[in-house]
């Protein structure tokens, strides 16, 4: 099992997120899964990258976010420092609004 920090990960997460079929399965899920607040957050980190991957500058994404400067560093950090997760999740994303 990979480890994370000092500690292993469990695949089970991940492979059961991967089993879900369409958006309602996925927001019930992730609904049972998490609090109103974690979800959030993990949204609010998302639509952050989106809109860095546009382009928009900090007062811009703080404005359609409401997310803190703070938070959009730590999210544009990930970009050069991530191990490529936003990337990949973003590029596949357009190539599905393309279909």
């Amino acid at each position: 099992m990979p480890r994370s920090g000092n500690k292993e990960r469990s695949p089970a997460l991940y492979e059961s997120i991967l089993q879900l079929k369409n958006m309602e399965e996925c927001q019930a899920f992730f609904d049972d899964l998490c609090t109103v607040g974690e979800l959030r957050a993990m949204e609010q980190r998302f639509d952050v990258a989106l809109l860095l991957d546009q382009g928009l500058v900090y007062t811009d994404i703080l404005e359609k976010t409401g997310a803190s400067s703070a938070t959009i560093s730590r999210v544009n950090r990930i970009f050069s420092f991530g191990k490529g997760g936003f990337s990949t999740a973003i590029e596949r994303r357009k190539k599905a609004e393309k279909k």
